[in-house]
Parts: C-alpha cells; sequence; structure tokens
C-alpha cells in the first residue's frame, strides 16, 4: 500500500488514496476467500454440504466479535458478513454444479 495511514493524512486527496489502495486490497483478500471456496466446491462431496448454518453462524458471530474489539459497527459489519457468506455460499454451489 503506497498511501498514509489514517493518522498521518492530512488532506481528503489523501484520505481518498488510502480508501482506493484499501478498496483494492480487500478485492484481493475476496479473490483469495473465494478461491477457498472453489476448493470446498470441489472437496466437498455432496451439493448438500455446501450449505452449513452452523459454520455460517460461526463465522458471522466471530466477525462481530472482531468489530466490537476493534471498536467497528459491529451489527452493521455483522450484515456485511452475512452477505459475504451468502454470496459465497451461491458462489460455492455454482462451482459445484459446474465440477459436473
Amino acid at each position: 500500500m503506497n498511501c498514509k495511514m489514517p493518522e498521518n493524512c492530512m488532506t481528503m486527496a489523501e484520505v481518498r488514496d488510502g480508501v482506493d489502495a484499501t478498496d483494492r486490497e480487500l478485492m484481493a483478500l475476496l479473490d483469495r476467500r473465494y478461491g477457498y471456496m472453489r476448493a470446498a466446491a470441489r472437496i466437498k462431496p455432496t451439493r448438500e454440504a455446501v450449505r452449513d448454518e452452523d459454520r455460517k453462524k460461526a463465522v458471522v458471530d466471530a466477525a462481530r466479535r472482531d468489530a466490537e474489539e476493534r471498536t467497528l459497527p459491529a451489527d452493521d459489519l455483522a450484515r456485511i458478513w452475512d452477505a459475504l457468506v451468502e454470496s459465497s455460499i451461491a458462489y460455492e454451489l455454482a462451482e459445484w454444479d459446474r465440477r459436473g
């Protein structure tokens, strides 16, 4: 990341550069996360194994706890994580179906 850390920003241009760079980093991390969904689709023995509500709850709860520890808006981030997990499940199902 070739931008200033938030606490060192003095202008809105620096803030925007930081936000844009962070968004690119987030996209790279999401690319890796969805790669794990492709791996899961390859590994799971049945399509029914894709949706695991206990695992989904654990992931969302962990995100909420992490957000709370960082004093971030935990409810909002838990909703984002719920949407992320649902999107991941849909992606994994499509990948599972594509395997044949």
